[in-house]
């Protein structure tokens, strides 16, 4: 079969090429076809465009590039036209996914499948209208959103596992220990992967453990498509700091406890086992912090607490994200402290809650079995 695919980030070209392999293994004449990354091409099909050509985030930077981003939306369209998949396969990346699921619904009869669902209980939540009219099976990654999707809005998902513990399983099972060695326990910090993240976050971070620098090794997981001289404009000259290039795991594999910004690092290091305070800078602290009951539909913004549906971990966001607040959490955790046993009998839960199936064979599976009520 003919499986045409779109991502609009590198965690989705990691995830989408997981799934194709998946695919392969139970379609040897598969053929793919994708607007993604270098891991996709490395699977093999025929990349259209690179992910890096779409992904634009944030207000501003999606205004100034508006022009490009119309200029694929309506390239990606024809492209899927005139190749005629038997299935269009969406991942992630709502705001340009959504706008082709809508075309490709109404003008032609390919099925539309979305494999990680967008995140409309967060935030958006009025898209479920567009996801019940335009895509034909949803599969999810987060066991919390089969009663979202199932229960409030009568629309049926499938939860297929979770890539992230996948990616992890089999990372501890191959681990080979290299990692630089340090004569003091590791302190990560994980301050996110784009510049605006590592800029508003990380010097935040430092100063609040600059008190530990005689106690701790602090390593930076710098993010491989980050120049090198960045993460030091906020280093600086500082003792005890060190950075490390496209080895996060191996990071969390080695850490003692870990600063880490909101998003699915948080989730990784979780799932390593490693005690965290979780972190995130917004622009206009306070009225965010004010904001945030109106805008946001869940009780909490990292994925650890999402999943465990209560607080396992301290989330430091807006106006909470204070240096004297994050030094607080983190001497709290750094000891063998109840609140340090806490998270770990926590990310116990989150372990059972993911379960242990491989989400893209799983996925893959539910595809295929799909597609044959579609023929």
């Amino acid at each position: 079969m003919r499986y045409y695919l779109i991502v609009g980030e590198a965690s989705g070209d990691l995830h989408a090429s997981c799934l194709m392999k998946s695919l392969k293994k139970k379609d040897p004449e598969a053929e793919f076809r994708f607007f993604g990354g270098d891991m996709m091409a490395a699977v093999g099909g025929t990349p259209v465009r690179h992910y890096r050509h779409l992904a634009y985030m944030g207000f501003i930077p999606v205004l100034l590039h508006l022009p490009t981003i119309l200029s694929n939306m309506k390239m990606c369209k024809r492209d899927i036209v005139e190749w005629q998949p038997d299935v269009l396969i969406l991942v992630d990346y709502p705001g340009f996914n959504l706008n082709i699921a809508k075309f490709v619904k109404s003008t032609t009869r390919i099925p539309v499948f979305y494999y990680i669902s967008p995140k409309i209980w967060a935030w958006k939540e009025y898209r479920i209208k567009n996801i019940k009219r335009d895509v034909d099976e949803l599969f999810s990654i987060l066991p919390f959103e089969v009663p979202f999707f199932e229960k409030k809005h009568n629309y049926p998902i499938h939860y297929v596992g979770n890539p992230t513990a996948d990616e992890v399983r089999h990372f501890k099972a191959s681990y080979d220990g290299q990692f630089p060695s340090y004569d003091k326990p590791i302190l990560a910090i994980l301050a996110g992967s784009r510049l605006h993240e590592i800029k508003d976050n990380l010097p935040v971070m430092l100063r609040a453990t600059d008190h530990l620098s005689d106690r701790f090794q602090r390593v930076v997981a710098g993010a491989p498509s980050v120049p090198h001289d960045y993460y030091h404009r906020f280093i600086g000259n500082r003792h005890g700091v060190d950075i490390v290039y496209d080895q996060t795991y191996p990071l969390l594999m080695n850490a003692h406890t870990a600063v880490v910004t909101s998003g699915t690092a948080t989730l990784e290091t979780a799932l390593f086992g490693v005690p965290q305070v979780v972190c995130y800078a917004t622009p206009l602290p306070c009225l965010m912090s004010f904001l945030r009951r109106f805008l946001l539909k869940v009780k909490y913004v990292s994925l650890v607490n999402l999943i465990a549906d209560r607080e396992v971990v301290r989330e430091l966001v807006a106006a909470d994200y204070k240096v004297e607040n994050v030094r607080r959490e983190i001497d709290n955790i750094i000891a063998d402290s109840p609140q340090r046993k806490a998270i770990e009998e926590g990310y116990a839960e989150v372990w059972r809650r993911l379960g242990n199936e491989s989400a893209p064979d799983n996925a893959a599976r539910q595809m295929l079995a799909a597609l044959g009520r579609f023929d």
